[in-house]
């Protein structure tokens, strides 16, 4: 018998505080066919149903990813009979960089997009956010993977930035760097290898900042495809600053600039 969506949220979890969640495999299958923002989907390890494959089947034509992981990860996170099926439901609408490029440049604005490679702390993201919002920043860009979700806790760290900045979740940030250049977007990486001081740069064109990871920074293969590496001095003994207060020094860089 059909299942019912109604009763197969919740929204209680252990990884993702007062976030929204889909159980059971029927419920998570309507989600996706419904369009709705899913950031990622859990199945039990050794689940194997009709059900489940035709799941992946709907899923391998999107980009939401699909993790294999134990039965007791899925317990820890409802304790409800999500039958080896958890989705995780964005808190917002997601838009799409390619939609998003052409509306700014009709708008006559000077664009400016912040894009996230590999940040993966909730509230650094919502730290960003909310410093993007402060400071104009027109969108916001997170791949698919090895990412952060706008998730409740993010939402409330960015003060409800969130709510109002567009987000676009993309395949990856290499794709969407090499089409910002492709559209004349300027795109500056962030990143202690840089010789050249961020003030150096010019912000006043259409720009691309690229933010890289906590523990990582950004790839060597997104530096590579990025137009001009910058760094903030450090003079302390700590090698760099954390990604959110980094975002804050370049972003009202731009703004000095710009005004």
């Amino acid at each position: 018998m059909k299942q019912s969506t109604q009763s197969n949220y919740d929204y209680q979890s252990s990884e993702s505080r007062q976030s929204q969640i889909i159980f059971g495999t029927r419920a998570v299958i309507e989600a996706v066919q419904a369009g709705k923002d899913v950031d990622k989907i859990l199945m039990r390890s050794d689940l194997q149903s009709d059900l489940s494959r035709e799941l992946f089947r709907i899923v391998k034509g999107t980009n939401i990813p699909l993790q294999r992981v134990p039965q007791e990860k899925l317990d820890r996170l409802t304790r409800k009979n999500h039958q080896g099926v958890i989705a995780f439901i964005s808190a917002v609408t997601y838009q799409k960089l390619e939609d998003i490029v052409p509306s700014l440049y009709e708008e006559g604005k000077t664009p400016l997009i912040v894009l996230l490679d590999g940040v993966t702390d909730v509230r650094n993201f919502g730290a960003i956010a909310r410093t993007c919002e402060c400071s104009g920043v027109d969108a916001l860009v997170i791949p698919v993977r090895n990412s952060v979700s706008v998730n409740a806790d993010a939402v409330k760290t960015s003060a409800g930035a969130l709510l109002t900045l567009p987000v676009c979740k993309e395949a990856s940030i290499t794709e969407a760097v090499r089409f910002l250049k492709n559209c004349g977007y300027k795109v500056i990486a962030a990143t202690e290898k840089a010789k050249n001081a961020y003030t150096t740069a010019d912000y006043t064109v259409p720009v691309a900042l690229v933010l890289g990871g906590e523990d990582k920074g950004i790839s060597m293969d997104n530096l590579r495809i990025c137009d001009e590496p910058v760094q903030i001095p450090v003079v302390g003994t700590i090698a760099s600053l954390n990604v959110s207060a980094a975002a804050a020094v370049l972003l009202y860089e731009v703004v000095r600039q710009r005004t």
